[in-house]
């Protein structure tokens, strides 16, 4: 997926909360290593970073996202 380098993806789609249900969206937001990607690259403001990373480890924790990809 090709991201804004200029606006937050959650900004300009007027989320305020990160579910760690959307297991989908949280894909776009995670590399083929199941890293986070860095903010840098996707554009995510620093407020959503913070709880898209939280959510992602939330989603982990649940099972509904791998912890490693082999």
């Amino acid at each position: 997926m090709i991201f804004n380098m200029r606006q937050c993806y959650f900004c300009s789609q007027n989320l305020n909360e990160v579910d760690y249900k959307e297991a989908e969206l949280l894909k776009k937001f995670v590399s083929s290593q199941a890293k986070i990607i860095d903010p840098k690259f996707t554009g995510t403001c620093a407020k959503h970073q913070r709880r898209l990373s939280q959510a992602v480890k939330r989603a982990r924790f649940l099972g509904l996202l791998p912890f490693t990809r082999r």
